[in-house]
């Protein structure tokens, strides 16, 4: 069974275009960051990233304007990922409806633990500190895949998988058997790439995408082809 390759890229006016490009190098799902002002959970790489899209204009209703124009180009699932505060701000039942409406697949909130908020249906987030009380719940609340934070810490590359995500994965599947987990945070090279993957259901991979687009549509696209090529390996 191929592994599932995500691509995080911070929401801009290129958007469309390196979505684009992503899905050609490979990539099954794009998520698509919806920028905020104080990223606790994000490492240098996408605090540039969005400051960048923040002195763009790229607000809530911008960010899912692009969304929209991103599902134009592209076929493959589009995960919105962003805060709390954003939705406060926006209106929580209305950001699910207008963001699945401009052609989101589903949700991920970075700081919004599972438990909390229940009804907002998105992909639940576990990390090498979660208890397996609260993996469990996730698993139960997650919206079609479990996302394995592997490090305590921000995002953004590393070198080499970290060493807790082999317990993590293993915690994960005994209390979600049938939900498919992906790791990410960290994950840079097709090495790195391989590695997770070998341990899980596909991987995500954040800042140095970012950092790939950075380069344009060419420069990320031969950056995911790269990564395809690790996974189809595994």
């Amino acid at each position: 069974m191929s592994k599932t390759l995500v691509v995080y890229l911070m929401a801009g006016p290129d958007s469309p275009e390196l979505a684009e490009a992503a899905v050609e190098g490979g990539a099954d799902l794009v998520e698509l960051g919806f920028p905020f002002s104080d990223p606790l959970a994000d490492g240098p790489t996408i605090r540039r990233a969005a400051e960048k899209a923040l002195a763009q204009g790229m607000r809530t209703q911008r960010c899912l304007e692009v969304l929209a124009a991103t599902r134009e180009r592209v076929d493959v699932p589009l995960v919105p990922m962003t805060y709390a505060s954003i939705l406060e701000a926006y209106g929580w039942e209305r950001f699910a409806a207008d963001a699945r409406a401009a052609g989101a697949t589903s949700l991920i909130v970075a700081d919004l633990p599972a438990g909390d908020r229940p009804e907002l249906r998105r992909v639940q987030l576990v990390a090498p500190t979660s208890t397996d009380d609260r993996l469990r719940l996730a698993a139960e609340q997650t919206d079609g895949w479990l996302y394995l934070v592997t490090v305590t810490g921000t995002t953004g590359a590393r070198t080499g998988v970290s060493s807790a995500l082999a317990g993590l994965a293993e915690r994960a599947r005994a209390a979600a058997p049938a939900v498919p987990l992906y790791a990410g945070f960290g994950i840079s090279t097709p090495e790195d790439a391989r590695d997770a993957a070998a341990l899980t259901d596909g991987i995500v991979v954040g800042s140095a995408a970012v950092e790939a687009a950075e380069g344009g549509a060419e420069t990320l696209r031969g950056y995911v082809r790269s990564l395809r090529a690790a996974l189809d390996k595994v």
